[in-house]
C-alpha cells in the first residue's frame, strides 16, 4: 500500500536517526511515501513543533499519516498515542505536539491569560476531551514494536513500527486502549488590553527571520490601512500584501493565516531581537 506518511521530528539532518526511522518503516511497508515536514525543530521544542505540524498537516490528502518525535519525556511514564481524525491519523507522545490539530478539530475549553503565557506555554497543560469523529489509543501493545526497545529512541523503535503497519491497514484499536482526552498545550490567544489594543504574540520565527504571530487575518477591522502595529520599539503603518512592498519592517497576512513581522531583504527577527512569546500590539 502507497500510504504517505509524513515525518516532523526534532532529530536534526546531521545525524542518522531519521534515516533510521525511514528504515524501520520502509523494513515494515517498502510501499509507503515518506515526506518530510521538518527536522530541525528547535531541541524539545514542543510548541515549535505542534505549530509547524498545524500549518502543514492540512494541504496533505486524507488518511495521511503525521509522526511526530520531539519527546523530552521519551522512555518515561508520558503515553505514546494515535489520534484519528476524520482527515488523517497522528502517531506522537502525549505531551502537547498535537495542540494545533486538536484547536482546529475542537474548541479549546480554557484560553490562556497574558500572565498563562508568559510563565511558558510549555508548562500550560490541560486534558481536552475528544469532539466527535475522532479517536484516540494509547500505544502499549509491545508485539507491533521493535524489539529490544531503547529508552532513548522510542521514534525509531515505537512510533515508526506502529505507522508502518497503520499504513497497512490495521486499525488503531489493534495498538492499545481507547482514550477519550488527550494532553493540549493551553494555546494564546489575542486579548484586548484596556486602551483598546489587540494584544497578540510571537509564535514562531521562521527561518527567513519572520515573525508569526497568534494575531490571525480574522482578528483584523476591514480597513487594514487604519491599522498601527507596535513589536519592540518598533511602529509600523498599514498591512503589506507581499514581503516585498515597502521599505523597512512591514506586516502582513502571511500564507499560514496569521499576522507576521518581515523586514526587506533582511531577519526582522534580528534587527528587533525578538523571541518567542514577544508582545505585538495593534490598533
Amino acid at each position: 500500500m502507497g500510504a504517505i506518511i509524513t515525518l516532523t521530528t526534532d532529530l536534526g539532518l546531521s545525524d542518522a536517526y531519521v534515516a533510521a526511522m525511514k528504515g524501520v518503516i520502509l523494513s515494515i511497508n517498502p510501499k509507503a511515501k515518506l515526506i518530510d515536514i521538518c527536522h530541525t525543530i528547535k531541541p524539545q521544542n514542543i510548541p515549535q513543533a505542534a505549530f509547524v505540524l498545524g500549518t502543514a498537516y492540512q494541504f496533505f490528502p486524507d488518511k495521511t499519516i503525521h509522526v511526530v518525535v520531539v519527546d523530552p519525556g521519551v522512555g518515561t511514564e508520558r503515553r505514546a498515542i494515535i489520534l484519528r481524525t476524520p482527515s488523517a491519523d497522528f502517531v506522537a507522545p502525549d505531551n502537547g505536539v498535537l495542540s494545533y490539530v486538536l484547536q482546529q478539530c475542537k474548541s479549546v475549553k480554557r484560553r490562556l491569560t497574558p500572565l498563562d503565557f508568559l510563565t511558558g506555554l510549555i508548562n500550560n497543560l490541560q486534558q481536552v476531551e475528544l469532539g466527535p469523529g475522532m479517536e484516540a489509543v494509547t500505544i502499549t501493545k509491545p508485539q507491533f514494536w521493535r524489539s529490544p526497545v531503547s529508552p532513548t529512541f522510542h521514534g525509531r523503535d515505537i512510533f515508526a513500527p506502529v505507522a508502518a503497519r497503520l499504513s497497512l491497514g490495521f486499525p488503531p484499536i489493534d495498538f492499545g486502549e481507547t482514550i477519550t482526552s488527550v494532553t493540549m498545550l493551553s494555546l494564546p490567544h489575542p486579548y484586548q488590553a484596556p486602551d483598546g489594543s489587540l494584544v497578540g504574540h510571537i509564535l514562531h520565527i521562521d527561518s527567513f527571520g519572520n515573525l508569526i504571530t497568534n494575531i490571525k487575518g480574522d482578528d483584523l477591522p476591514q480597513v487594514k490601512q487604519a491599522i498601527t502595529i507596535e513589536v519592540g520599539n518598533q511602529l509600523i503603518s498599514g498591512l503589506s500584501r507581499t514581503y516585498a512592498e515597502g521599505r523597512g519592517l512591514l506586516a502582513l497576512i502571511g500564507s499560514s493565516g496569521y499576522l507576521e513581522i518581515s523586514l526587506k531583504g533582511g531577519s526582522a527577527c534580528a534587527l528587533l531581537n525578538a523571541e518567542v512569546g514577544n508582545e505585538v500590539k495593534m490598533r
